[in-house]
């Protein structure tokens, strides 16, 4: 495994992202070979991450998944010269309740990786105060090294010099100090970041943060710090995600891009081949697929265009008379029958599924799930357990078929939105991220 560290920080809003591509950039363009990750459930932040680098970045996720299948994971750096690790949330936050190995937080990877953190301090509306949090953090955890700070929106120089006088005396590292710039700050949405293929100028953007890093940042000082202080990872046997079929129909575009690396490249390494359509084009599943799979994104943003494709519509129909199809979150929305979007107006679905959603009542749904099925899904039987991640604001009106799984949030606590079934479709609003064979 290469060396390399974990960006985190006290709290999410702090620029992590940012940082994390403008740090890979500009070590790429020095000619190193940059691995990134995203830990946690994040599917839009590796679009980034691969944008930056070239190379397509994995989510790292300690609740879900199991010691062997991080390491797996964390093995695809082989070959590189640096690994970046951006964190999710705060450096320790995570659920109560330990998944396969951890609790989800940032830090578990940072220790079973033995990468040392990067702290990203947002120091506003304070001084010698940031150098307190950064000592607590580095000293929270044992097993989990803070090798130095990143100091970010720093209002002035007198600021940056009572900020970096309160480290000092704290024994923290400063490794540099960026202003606010609004130039470089990414745009986001209700579910995050908008995503990267939505970025006219996205190359550009990650350029100039970049230069601004490389300016601001005292960079051989961080590729110093940069290390992995575990044992040689001996890759074994994790969990596997298996292919839904060998010829996989999969909804690729705005709409639908929420899918996890990771399972991407597990359906291709199992041999299956992936065969993407466009329903916002108005295609439809190829008629060689024996599988179609409709992942998570923004159906709301476009409803009225989905609404409108009639191929796809009616070839869906046909699709699913003879062959599975599943969805998941925003893919399950569109096999609904209807989706009312934020200013209250119906669109019509595919109609697989007799669900209805709305926007126009939102409420936030979010956390890590286990469900186990009570219906066989593509490449799952009945009373398989999978685990996985729910993120949406939509709401239920009407969900009259079958429920497709048992569901509970990480705490073991029941959850209402179970999926659901009929004929050779079937859907859930949570992300399947691995499961428990």
């Amino acid at each position: 495994m290469p060396p390399g560290f974990v960006i985190s920080a006290p709290a999410s809003g702090t620029g992590k992202t940012t940082l994390t591509l403008a740090l890979a950039r500009a070590f790429s363009q020095r000619g190193l070979r940059v691995q990134c990750f995203k830990c946690g459930p994040d599917y839009i932040d590796p679009a980034f991450h691969a944008a930056a680098t070239g190379r397509m970045s994995f989510n790292l996720d300690s609740w879900a998944m199991d010691e062997a299948t991080l390491q797996a994971l964390a093995a695809r750096g082989t070959g590189c010269d640096l690994t970046i690790a951006e964190g999710a949330m705060g450096l320790f936050d995570g659920v109560a309740r330990a998944g396969a190995f951890g609790t989800g937080a940032s830090a578990d990877i940072a220790a079973l990786a033995g990468w040392p953190v990067i702290l990203l301090i947002d120091p506003s509306g304070q001084a010698q105060t940031a150098a307190a949090i950064a000592k607590g953090l580095s000293a929270f955890r044992p097993g989990v090294r803070v090798a130095g700070v990143i100091l970010n929106r720093v209002a002035s120089p007198r600021h940056e010099a009572l900020v970096r006088a309160g480290m000092q005396e704290a024994g923290i590292t400063v490794f540099g100090a960026l202003p606010r710039w609004s130039q470089i700050e990414l745009p986001e949405r209700h579910l995050g970041l908008v995503q990267a293929q939505e970025h006219s100028r996205l190359d550009d953007a990650i350029d100039a943060a970049a230069r601004l890093v490389a300016e601001r940042i005292d960079l051989e000082s961080v590729l110093e710090a940069a290390s992995v202080t575990s044992p040689p990872v001996r890759v074994r046997r994790g969990a596997r995600l298996e292919p839904p079929g060998q010829r996989i129909a999969l909804a690729k575009d705005m709409a639908f891009s929420f899918l996890y690396p990771h399972q991407l490249v597990a359906w291709r390494e199992a041999g299956a081949e992936v065969l993407p359509f466009s329903p916002l084009a108005d295609e439809a599943p190829s008629e060689s697929a024996d599988v179609c799979w409709l992942p998570g994104g923004y159906p709301e943003l476009h409803a009225g265009q989905l609404a409108a494709a009639r191929n796809f519509k009616t070839r869906m129909r046909s699709f699913a008379q003879t062959r599975p199809v599943h969805g998941e979150c925003g893919g399950y929305m569109v096999m609904g029958s209807g989706l009312v979007d934020a200013d209250g107006v119906r669109h019509e679905m595919i109609g697989l599924l007799g669900l209805e959603t709305s926007y126009a009542a939102r409420k936030l749904h979010l956390g890590y799930r286990m469900a186990e099925l009570l219906a066989p899904i593509p490449s799952y039987s009945a009373n398989a357990r999978l685990r996985g991640h729910e993120f949406h604001y939509a709401s239920i009106i009407s969900q009259p078929d079958e429920p497709l799984a048992r569901v509970r949030d990480a705490s073991g606590a029941p959850i209402a939105e179970t999926g659901s079934w009929r004929g050779n479709s079937t859907g859930s609003f949570f992300h399947m991220i691995t499961d428990e064979t």
